[in-house]
């Protein structure tokens, strides 16, 4: 039988739940931070301390790759300094506990953490097979892929957790995250862009603010750090354990 019921194009709300599909699949009414001005401007202090500490370690040491001691501890004293010195709970700025987090989430993250390592072997394949033949292969993995896993954790508790909590706070959420993903694209963690090629240099601040808003729409939606923090961490692992810096 010939099935004659008339094709129905999607309305505007039928397009707005396929736009969900990635970014807007989180669905939560945003919640403005009630914290106090004065932690606001401890947060935002700190990240400039953070960073600051960062880059004399790296200039000092005539090196640009974090080591693992080095990620770990810019990443401990984010994490600590939230606590300590804003006064916020790491709730506050999206480390919510497992417990915590909805179907959605639960579902995304497992999603996310099955398919980035299939794409990315997928894409990367040439490469990992060559370093997994190379016999210094656990070396790579303890010097460069575990660093710059916990190194995109940092990048995420920084840019998104606190300048981005903040900013939006302080601002809309439009003005919010787009200056705080600025920041993040053209600020302390990239500005040695600005002295490469122009080849290199715009195609690579274009595909870092692209991917930077796609974590920040991300995040802004789902109130979860460890969502983009895990992502940006095997992204960062994969393409510079497998190709090498991508400075």
């Amino acid at each position: 039988m010939v099935d004659l019921t008339p094709t129905v194009k999607p309305g505007p709300q039928g397009l707005a739940a396929l736009w969900r599909g990635h970014v807007f699949l989180f669905d939560k009414t945003y919640a403005r931070p009630t914290y106090e001005r004065s932690v606001g401007v401890r947060l935002l202090l700190m990240v400039v301390g953070l960073e600051a500490l960062r880059l004399t370690v790296n200039l000092l040491d005539l090196r640009f790759t974090p080591k693992l001691a080095s990620s770990s501890d810019l990443l401990g004293l984010a994490v600590l300094s939230v606590r300590l010195i804003a006064g916020l709970q790491w709730s506050q700025i999206g480390s919510q506990r497992w417990s915590t987090w909805n179907a959605t989430e639960k579902s995304y993250f497992i999603q996310i953490l099955l398919i980035a390592n299939i794409v990315f072997a997928i894409v990367l394949a040439p490469q990992l097979r060559a370093m997994l033949a190379e016999p210094s292969v656990m070396t790579r993995v303890w010097t460069v892929f575990v660093p710059y896993f916990v190194y995109g954790f940092y990048q995420e508790v920084l840019y998104r957790g606190m300048v981005q909590t903040e900013l939006v706070r302080r601002w809309r959420p439009l003005s919010g995250i787009l200056v705080s993903n600025a920041l993040f694209t053209f600020g302390p963690l990239h500005y040695h862009y600005f002295f490469s090629s122009a080849s290199l240099a715009l195609p690579m601040f274009a595909a870092i603010f692209g991917m930077g808003l796609v974590f920040a729409m991300l995040f802004h939606r789902s109130g979860n750090l460890w969502i983009v923090a895990v992502m940006h961490g095997i992204g960062n692992s994969y393409i510079v354990g497998s190709i090498g810096s991508v400075r």
